[in-house]
């Protein structure tokens, strides 16, 4: 076997699950280890098959299906006043709603 195609099909150490773990900080013990080891190398395995379909011609993509932005574009038109906009605020202050702090120091 090529070094190529051995690469393309190294499975995961001990050492590499345990240092997975400990990014994703979770604290596995020895059955943990050995049983992520395997569910993390079969989902390598998966990858590895789908290294070896050709996808000559094949435009890259980012999402299964078209996506379009259906959002309008954004456009200034006139809005409320200050004024109106305060006028049915119980409390305003410096042309600013006032409202009660609701934040706790601690």
């Amino acid at each position: 076997m090529s070094p190529e195609a051995e690469a393309s099909h190294a499975t995961l150490t001990r050492e590499e699950v345990e240092h997975v773990a400990l990014l994703a900080r979770l604290e596995l013990d020895e059955r943990e280890i050995e049983e992520y080891a395997s569910i993390l190398n079969r989902i390598l395995g998966h990858f590895n098959k789908l290294q070896e379909l050709d996808t000559e011609g094949v435009p890259s993509t980012s999402h299964p299906a078209p996506i379009a932005n259906v959002f309008r574009e954004d456009e200034a038109r006139p809005s409320l006043s200050v004024e109106e906009a305060l006028s049915n605020a119980p409390d305003s202050e410096a042309r600013c709603f006032k409202a009660p702090k609701v934040i706790q120091e601690y």
